[in-house]
Formats: structure tokens, C-alpha cells, sequence
């Protein structure tokens, strides 16, 4: 856009905020809420998969299509986002996604099928894909760019904290009250933030309802298709063997042709674009964005990771797998204080390097964990998984958004929430592999040393069978101390698998530090004030 223009949407935006008489912060409480119930709802059901695959009668590995539908549904509706703004005005498109959001999420608790709670789930998805980019775009509006740091701590805060209380809370409420309640609590929440942003935002000129607004359905069948393809191949490509699996190769061709033509369109429609992909073209943006994508996908991962290994391995329940997250809520409350304090005093890029740092080392202290450990060996760990994320996520999303045009904040809110979203559901995706493979091929390196030529072995497996002689006839007793010695080999395994996947979790964070390093500080926005 020239100049003249620039300056002259950055002038309509001072306006309004010369003449609203109600106070930004006033306006965040409902929006930061709204974000909170999104992020909330990514992982509040991972310590209640065991619990409503039982009470729908499907298995464990087809319950995890209760996480990634929604994650998947929240991808696919962002491109949209812009489309819907202009035709319906950003303010109604809003509300409307909250209150979507919220009627899935009853539908999601009085669900009794597979299919049932799967479709709510993705509706729940649909109507909240929305609420993380409009957020951030209407408080980067409604804030002049110098508080843009305290605002966005906040946002952030509630972003990093909400997947990390949501097994907490997610667990509490299976365990005392039933797994239905962990979506609808979301209904009177939802409710109030509907009712209450009716009342406290408006549109700027730019962002009310447009006449003639135009969408490129054929580009958004592609998106969908690819993503939508992409993610069944991630879910089930391992337990079908992956490529061996000719329906496998049939989806990935298809869905890679998709995403090849949808990305084409989208380099060539430069007038009504789904996204603007010109904008990676802006570096602070594009490698904000891959930053942010690794971060979600460690962030959502883990949460997920951690309760169920707690709960396979040692036997927690569904409670104490989410009070195992806690720590990263005391982590990410310290990190938002150290935030706060060093905002306007310490380059953001220095914030986020030891943010990403944090991770990276409690990614590696996850990788000492064995079979004797109690929750308290997982607060280290966890409280630096919280408090690194806080101190990286707050100061990459400012960093990534400050080169931007303000009539381009929507359009790249969405992108990179979009990019965001597939990180955290293919993440997920790839981390579940991830353990599968890893258990497979530490039972494969470690069964070879028990045989009877193995000295400690064989001993091991006597010494046993001589105990539980006493008990059953010597025969038996030989056979249960094998089935002893496979159970631990099993166990073993797994727990390697764990502690490999967490320990790549740390690389990625190491690896991502490079591209914080090349972004720049210098704003070219003003402030707006």
C-alpha cells in the first residue's frame, strides 16, 4: 500500500481510539477468556481418551481422532477467515465463531458415538479456529504498538497456560464429576464472553462488512483436501505400515497434489487471495512463524506425551496425569513476571533465546526419566517447559508482526495461526509415531541379549523361577519368569521411546535458535498513538 494510504488507515485507528471511552484492557478481559477456552479445549480431553473411548466402545489409537479433528477443523477454517469478515463484518464473524465454539461444545458432551463426537468436535474446531487470529489481531489494534509488549504478555500468558492446565483440569473433572463435563464447562463461559464483546468492540472502516467479497472456492477445496488427506496418512500411516499400504499412497499423491495446487493458486491470485503468501516474503514473519510452529508442536505434544506415559508406565490416574502438568503452570506464571519486568528493558530477541534455551534443557532433563521416578522428578523439567515457552512465544509473535502493515495484521494473524494449528496436529501426529517406532526398534536392539547364552539372563530368569516355585510347579514357574522378563522388555522400550521423543522435543528447540538470530528488532509501524 503507498504511503498516503498507510497513513491514512494508521490515522482512522488513532481515532477511535481517541474517542472509545472504554479502555483496552477492559475489551482484553473477554478476548484473552475466548483464547484461553480455544487453547483450553487442544488438550483438556488427552487424560479423558482412555474414559471416552470406553464409554463409546472404540479403541485408544481411534480416540486420538477426538484431538486431532479439532486441531485439524481450527486449520482449515482460518484461511477462511478474511472471506467471512468481510462478508458478514469482523465483529459478527466473531461472535458467531464464539457461539459456534460453545453449542459444539455441548453437543461434544452429550455425544454417545464415535461419529457424534467427532462431528462436534470438528464444529467445535470450526468455530474456534477463529478466535486465536481475531484475537490477535484486535488487540494489536485496540493497544498502541509501545504496550504491544504487555498486551501481548497476556495474550500470550493465557495462549502457553491454557494446553498446560488442560489435563489438570481435564482430569479433575473425569475423575470427580464425569468426562462429558470437561466440554461443558465451556457453554457458560462462551456465553459471557459472546454477550460481553457485543457490547465492547466494533469494526474499524477496514474491517466491516463489505460488499462484492469474493473467495476462491476452488483454492479452499484444495486446502482442505490436502490437510484434511495429510492428516489421516499421520494418524494411520503407522499402524498400516506406512507406504507398504497402497491406500496410503493413494491419499499422500492426492493430498500432495492438493497442497501443491492450492499453494499455485494462491502465488497467483493477487487480488482476492485465501492467504497472502506474499508475506513470507517478510523475514521477521517467516522465520517468527516456523519459530512459532516447532514451539507448538513441542508445546502440544508433550502435554500430551507426559500424562499418558505417567499413566501406561507407572499407573496414574487420570488426576494425577493432569497434576503432572502443573508445574508448567507455576513455570509459565514465574516466566509471564520475568516477561513483564524486562519488557522495554531487554531486546525481545534476548527474551526469547533463553526462552527457547529453557525448553531445549527441559527437553533433555525429560530424557533422564526411568521407571523409579515420582511427580516431583518432573517439576524441573516441566517448570522449565513453562517458562520457556511464556518467555518465547510472547516475544516471537511481536517480533514476527512488528515489520507488518496494520491493514495486514488480520491476514497474517491468520496465516500464521494457520501454520501454528498444523504444527501442534501434525506434531502430535508425529510424535505418537514417534514412540510407536522407537518402542519397536529398542525391543528389537535389546531382545537379542536374552537368550540362555547371556549369563545374567538366564541367572536373572532362575533366580526368578526358583521363587515362584513355592508357588506352582517348577515348568510354570520358568514360563512366568520368561513372561516376567517380556513384560519388563516391553516396559523398557516404551520408556526409551519416551525419553528419545522428549530428547528430540530439546533439537528442535536448539535448532530453531539460528532463525531467532536473523530476525530484526527495528519496528517500521508507528505507534499510533
Amino acid at each position: 500500500m503507498p504511503l498516503a494510504g498507510r497513513n491514512f488507515v494508521e490515522n482512522i485507528i488513532a481515532e477511535e481510539r481517541r474517542e472509545s471511552p472504554i479502555s483496552p484492557w477492559l475489551i482484553t478481559i473477554p478476548l484473552v477468556t475466548a483464547a484461553f477456552l480455544f487453547a483450553l479445549n487442544e488438550t483438556i480431553a488427552n487424560v479423558a481418551l482412555p474414559y471416552i473411548a470406553g464409554t463409546i466402545s472404540i479403541g485408544r489409537s481411534e480416540s486420538t481422532w477426538i484431538v486431532t479433528s479439532y486441531l485439524v477443523a481450527s486449520s482449515i477454517v482460518i484461511p477462511a477467515i478474511g472471506y467471512f469478515c468481510k462478508v458478514f463484518g469482523r465483529k459478527n464473524y466473531f461472535i458467531f465463531s464464539i457461539a459456534l465454539f460453545t453449542v459444539a461444545s455441548v453437543l461434544c458432551g452429550i455425544s454417545r458415538s464415535m461419529s457424534m463426537i467427532i462431528l462436534s468436535r470438528f464444529l467445535q474446531g470450526i468455530g474456534g479456529g477463529a478466535i486465536l487470529p481475531l484475537v490477535q489481531a484486535i488487540m494489536m489494534e485496540i493497544f498502541p504498538q509501545k504496550e504491544w509488549g504487555k498486551a501481548m504478555s497476556l495474550y500470550g500468558f493465557a495462549f502457553v497456560i491454557a494446553p498446560i492446565i488442560g489435563p489438570v483440569i481435564g482430569g479433575w473433572l473425569t475423575e470427580n464429576w464425569s468426562w462429558p463435563w470437561i466440554f461443558l464447562i465451556n457453554a457458560p463461559v462462551g456465553l459471557i464472553c459472546a454477550i460481553s464483546l457485543v457490547k465492547l468492540i466494533k469494526d474499524p472502516p477496514y474491517a466491516q462488512k463489505q460488499q462484492n467479497a469474493k473467495i476462491d472456492f476452488f483454492a479452499f477445496g484444495m486446502l482442505v483436501i490436502w490437510i484434511l488427506l495429510l492428516q489421516v496418512v499421520l494418524d494411520k500411516g503407522n499402524d498400516a505400515g506406512w507406504f507398504d499400504a497402497s491406500w496410503i499412497c493413494w491419499l499422500m499423491g492426492i493430498s500432495t497434489t492438493a497442497g501443491i495446487l492450492f499453494f499455485y493458486t494462491q502465488f497467483k491470485n493477487k487480488k482476492d487471495p485465501l492467504l497472502d503468501l506474499r508475506l513470507l516474503k517478510n523475514l521477521n514473519f517467516l522465520f517468527g512463524t516456523l519459530i512459532q510452529m516447532v514451539l507448538l508442536f513441542v508445546l502440544i505434544a508433550s502435554a500430551m506425551l507426559l500424562p499418558s506415559m505417567l499413566q501406561g508406565l507407572l499407573g496414574y490416574t487420570a488426576f494425577l496425569g493432569g497434576v503432572s502438568m502443573l508445574p508448567r503452570g507455576l513455570g509459565s506464571l514465574a516466566g509471564l513476571v520475568v516477561l513483564v519486568a524486562v519488557t522495554g528493558k531487554v531486546p525481545e530477541k534476548v527474551s526469547c533465546f533463553i526462552g527457547l534455551v529453557l525448553i531445549g534443557v527441559g527437553g533433555l532433563l525429560f530424557g533422564l526419566l526411568n521407571m523409579q521416578i515420582s511427580l516431583a522428578n518432573v517439576f524441573m523439567p516441566n517448570f522449565l517447559y513453562g517458562m520457556g515457552m511464556v518467555m518465547s512465544m510472547t516475544p516471537v509473535i511481536n517480533l514476527s508482526c512488528a515489520t507488518l502493515k496494520k491493514e495486514d495484521l488480520t491476514m497474517g494473524s491468520s496465516l500464521q495461526n494457520l501454520m501454528k494449528n498444523l504444527g501442534a496436529s501434525f506434531g502430535t501426529s508425529i510424535a505418537t509415531t514417534c514412540i510407536s517406532r522407537f518402542s519397536q526398534m529398542h525391543q528389537n536392539m535389546m531382545v537379542g541379549y536374552l537368550n540362555d547364552l547371556n549369563t545374567v539372563f538366564a541367572e536373572h530368569v532362575n533366580n526368578v523361577a526358583i521363587n515362584l516355585s513355592k508357588y506352582v510347579d517348577f515348568d510354570t514357574a520358568h514360563y512366568m519368569a520368561l513372561k516376567q522378563m517380556h513384560f519388563s522388555l516391553l516396559e523398557q522400550s516404551t520408556l526409551w521411546a519416551f525419553i528419545d521423543t522428549f530428547r528430540i522435543f530439546a533439537l528442535a528447540s536448539f535448532i530453531i535458535i539460528p532463525l531467532l538470530l536473523l530476525m530484526r528488532e527495528n519496528r517500521t509501524n508507528s505507534d499510533n498513538q
